[in-house]
């Protein structure tokens, strides 16, 4: 609880010390109010969202959010989503001569394998149920947004060289994209998203994801000339 409240502080103290506004006031005064004022204590939004700021009263409310049922099931979910992001990349080991592409491959499967760790942790302390790292392949499983289909699965694990490297690109932008759909769903669903690890966590997935697909397009528009 401590750690929140005081995360937000940090941002309240970032904002105000990073905003410039020449003859409105002086450096040490804080926006809204004269010098020696406790400066504003601001809540990050949502991926997308503005900040706004918030009283004392409200961030010490915040440290006592807890986590929904929707935040289990984006967890549980994200998690077979990374399983299957690693499974792609697996191929790349045999299937692509290029540097560039191996190189993404392990930035991508370090940050997948990591986070599904930590998704792992987060369900377990909560004593949610974890899913195997195969749940996605059993019968009647649902894909999340963006995965591949067990057919796209087996064009792109019998593709190699440049027709590999084009299927593995347009497959992971679709599946990235799907990992954002995810994180929009998650916070457009009333109370969720607001347990602060969780909300971290998406909010990087979000940040992280749309970095990874620009650079996955330029790629991609590199491969295709």
């Amino acid at each position: 609880m401590k750690q929140l409240i005081a995360a937000l502080l940090l941002t309240a103290v970032a904002g105000w010390s990073c905003r410039t506004n020449p003859g409105a006031r002086t450096p040490s005064a804080p926006q809204g109010g004269s010098a020696g004022q406790p400066p504003e204590i601001i809540q990050p939004g949502a991926p997308g969202e503005a900040s706004r700021v918030i009283g004392a009263d409200k961030a010490t409310d915040l440290s006592k959010v807890q986590a929904t049922a929707a935040d289990v099931r984006f967890m549980q979910g994200m998690i077979g989503h990374h399983a299957q992001a690693v499974e792609m990349v697996d191929l790349l080991r045999t299937r692509t001569n290029r540097k560039d592409m191996q190189l993404l491959g392990q930035r991508i499967a370090l940050s997948q394998a990591d986070e599904i760790k930590m998704m792992q942790r987060w369900l377990e302390v909560r004593g949610q149920e974890i899913p195997g790292p195969h749940a996605m392949h059993m019968h009647g499983a649902t894909l999340m947004p963006g995965m591949l289909t067990p057919e796209e699965m087996e064009r792109l694990a019998a593709a190699k060289g440049d027709e590999f490297d084009r299927l593995f690109l347009e497959g992971m932008i679709k599946h990235h994209g799907g990992a954002l759909t995810m994180v929009q769903e998650l916070f457009a669903t009333p109370g969720a998203g607001q347990e602060a690890e969780i909300f971290a966590f998406a909010a990087d997935v979000d940040a992280d994801q749309r970095m990874e697909i620009d650079r996955m397009s330029a790629m991609l528009k590199e491969l295709q000339k």
